[in-house]
């Protein structure tokens, strides 16, 4: 099997590229695995100054793999991971990013976007809730914002995102976006990333830990309910749910 994680290093900048065509890198338990296991290294390589998360392909990430689920413990220890790490990760987003992924960008320490990306908190629409990834996307996005598109799936564009707090900045190359980011993490003293980052998200973590239990229950009970079979089997089947009037 080929690696479904792609690592590059440029400069004490570690890129991992999610790289799962087959499933528009949805988060299936291999792709989950993999990239905790990459972030492990990247927080053990001394020569790694930051990580850039982002992808091949024109998705960022579709989601949950509804065919080969992650077991969402191991999904919160994922987005736990990121926020822990001992180096700050900047999401590298040029594609369209659906319900789990939108976690992912929540852990990041910085998110950027270009003008073809895409946004939506689908779960609603399959008969479940954004759990889990709502233990990194209430700290750090509007309430407001973050209600509307939670509760309609709506899909929405980099500017909203930006608006939301879900992402750091947008613009018409991300790349152009993001280079005085990395120009900066470089010329910055690896201890204190470190420590920054362990200041920026101590109020994080310890609101993650307190949630994290009931959370990852409450997405366990709604991905074994009739609804979520029912939403899961239209989506795969192409056709909308009993319940759409």
């Amino acid at each position: 099997m080929t690696d479904l994680i792609h690592r590059v290093h440029d400069r004490g900048v570690a890129t991992l590229a999610l790289d799962s065509p087959a499933n528009r890198n949805a988060l299936s338990a291999r792709l989950v695995g993999e990239l905790s296991d990459a972030l492990t290294r990247c927080g053990e390589d001394d020569d790694v100054r930051a990580v850039v998360l982002t992808h091949t392909g024109n998705t960022f990430c579709a989601g949950a793999d509804l065919r080969d689920p992650p077991d969402p413990k191991a999904m919160v220890t994922l987005l736990r991971q990121l926020l822990e790490l001992p180096r700050p990760v900047v999401a590298r987003v040029t594609g369209h990013v659906r319900a789990g992924g939108l976690g992912l960008l929540g852990a990041c320490d910085i998110a950027a976007a270009g003008p073809e990306a895409t946004f939506a908190l689908t779960e609603v629409r399959i008969g479940v809730a954004p759990a889990v990834i709502s233990l990194t996307l209430r700290p750090r996005t509007d309430p407001r914002a973050l209600a509307r598109y939670s509760l309609t799936g709506e899909r929405f564009g980099p500017a909203e995102a930006a608006g939301l707090g879900l992402l750091t900045a947008a613009g018409d190359d991300v790349d152009d976006v993001l280079a005085p980011v990395l120009d900066g993490l470089r010329r910055a003293s690896p201890r204190a990333l470190a420590e920054t980052k362990r200041l920026l998200t101590a109020k994080v973590l310890e609101n993650f830990d307190l949630d994290a239990g009931e959370l990852t229950s409450l997405s366990s009970r709604l991905f074994a309910s009739a609804d979520a079979r029912e939403g899961m089997t239209a989506f795969l089947e192409g056709r909308d749910p009993g319940w759409v009037l």
